[in-house]
């Protein structure tokens, strides 16, 4: 099973919230650990002073012995805590017992003077003390006595009350800060996302068929790019849509009448006992089924050349003269059928083009088919190609058929637009790819009489090829 994705407002969320309750946890540890410190600190002096009281207790018997002279009595109210228990220790300098609980162990480390106590952390009988200690120099009569150590020690019941005290005191503030801030944290999130929500539903509430843009009001800045995409993305949906309705348009229009020409003849060869008749029928229908093969081949040539609806065109520099002579080479037989002179005129050096071979071919065959297809019979057909200004590349095809009026040549590349009272068999194609080609190749063609008066000249200009292109071989 594929893992679903992450939502993007949870996304934003867990980004967002996640390093807030990172930083509670953080301030919560920091907050108790200074808390605690601060507790220390306080009950630190009340232990002070206590283990003053005990050192005061301190006497030096007539053989200069220290020793604790205390009552029970005023040990009990000296060591009486409501909440925690209290115990003391005194011992001499070799760590020795004088008195009170032999449960509490020597310091960890030296006790540095006598004015300086050392506080520090300890257990009695398997509970957490902190405990003071410190050198003191008992009262005496005689010669001066050794010091002694005085250490108290206290449980932590006090001090960890007070330190939560304060810890709570501090976090739950900050605590209801955090929940607020999740509340609008969320809500900004929520907010921020409607405008991909409209997206949402502008784009799934309309139909399969509708290609308009998608408009929204006050869209953020950074949710315009993705919307400007999305109408891209429709536009280009919707022209080739609009390509496909319009070949299959096409295609059903033209093939209309040569079907029914096919079935026609074919109902009628059946029906055909004499063998010259039916000869005569099978080559009709030859004629009529050659006739289908060459729209066919029109209408794909066609919708394979829409701008839109083709891949970019992969240019490469084309000597245009050497091509244009290979492809009117192939051309002279027909030409010679139809009684028509088909000549070539070429500049001296090679006229160098960006193009894309097989288009261009096809580009240079329309021009001269319909040439040669419309020129008279002992007519002239000329394919010239040469340089024009700027380093353009221009090729010209002139033919001596019917002069197409002015007001003609506006229409005449536009898809099955024939000229009245053509007897030719055509479909109206061939200019229509020829102008489609030129578009793919930002060259721009043009139609104008023959320089001899009779006929037509189709020029087609090339722009000036870029030097980083390689050549064809």
């Amino acid at each position: 099973m594929t893992r679903p994705e992450p939502r993007l407002q949870s996304q934003l969320l867990g980004w967002l919230l996640g390093p807030l309750l990172a930083l509670l946890v953080l301030d919560t540890a920091v907050t108790y650990w200074t808390s605690l410190k601060f507790s220390n600190r306080a009950y630190d002096r009340s232990l002070q002073e206590i283990a003053r009281e005990v050192a005061l207790h301190v006497k030096v018997d007539a053989q200069g012995r220290p020793r604790v002279e205390m009552s029970p009595a005023a040990e009990r109210i000296l060591l009486l805590d409501e909440s925690d228990r209290l115990a003391y220790r005194v011992s001499n300098q070799a760590g020795a017992l004088i008195s009170g609980d032999t449960g509490l162990g020597a310091p960890p480390g030296p006790v540095a003077s006598q004015t300086t106590p050392l506080f520090y952390g300890d257990r009695l009988q398997g509970d957490p003390v902190r405990v003071v200690a410190r050198w003191v120099a008992p009262e005496h009569s005689g010669a001066a006595p050794d010091r002694v150590l005085v250490q108290v020690a206290e449980t932590m019941n006090k001090r960890n009350r007070l330190a939560w005290e304060i810890l709570a005191n501090v976090v739950v503030p900050q605590l209801l800060l955090i929940l607020m801030a999740l509340l609008a944290v969320y809500f900004g999130v929520s907010r921020g996302l409607l405008p991909l929500k409209k997206l949402q539903r502008a784009v799934s509430d309309r139909s399969h068929l509708d290609l308009t843009p998608v408009t929204l009001d006050r869209v953020p800045r950074e949710v315009r790019p993705l919307v400007d995409e999305v109408n891209d993305l429709m536009r280009r949906l919707g022209q080739t849509l609009d390509f496909q309705s319009r070949f299959i348009a096409d295609a059903s229009h033209q093939f209309k009448t040569p079907v029914a020409g096919l079935k026609a003849q074919i109902e009628l060869a059946l029906r055909e006992d004499d063998p010259q008749r039916l000869r005569h029928s099978l080559a009709q229908l030859h004629v009529g089924v050659d006739r289908l093969s060459r729209l066919v081949q029109q209408l794909l040539s066609l919708a394979r050349n829409e701008p839109g609806a083709t891949p970019r065109v992969q240019m490469q520099a084309l000597d245009l003269k050497a091509f244009a002579l290979e492809i009117s080479m192939e051309w002279v037989p027909l030409a010679i059928r139809n009684d028509v002179d088909l000549g070539f005129e070429g500049a001296e050096d090679p006229v160098w083009i960006d193009a894309e071979s097989d288009r261009l071919r096809e580009l240079i065959n329309n021009l001269i088919d319909n040439a040669v297809r419309y020129s008279r019979k002992g007519g002239r057909v000329t394919v010239v190609v040469d340089r024009g200004e700027g380093g353009h590349g221009r090729l010209s095809i002139s033919d001596d058929g019917p002069a197409i009026p002015v007001e003609e040549r506006g229409r005449i590349f536009e898809r099955f637009h024939r000229l009245l009272g053509t007897s030719n068999d055509g479909s109206g194609l061939g200019l229509a790819i020829v102008s489609e080609i030129a578009t793919l190749h930002g060259a721009h063609i043009t139609l104008e009489e023959d320089v001899d008066g009779v006929g037509n000249t189709f020029s087609v200009l090339f722009p000036a090829r870029h030097a980083s292109l390689p050549a064809l071989a």
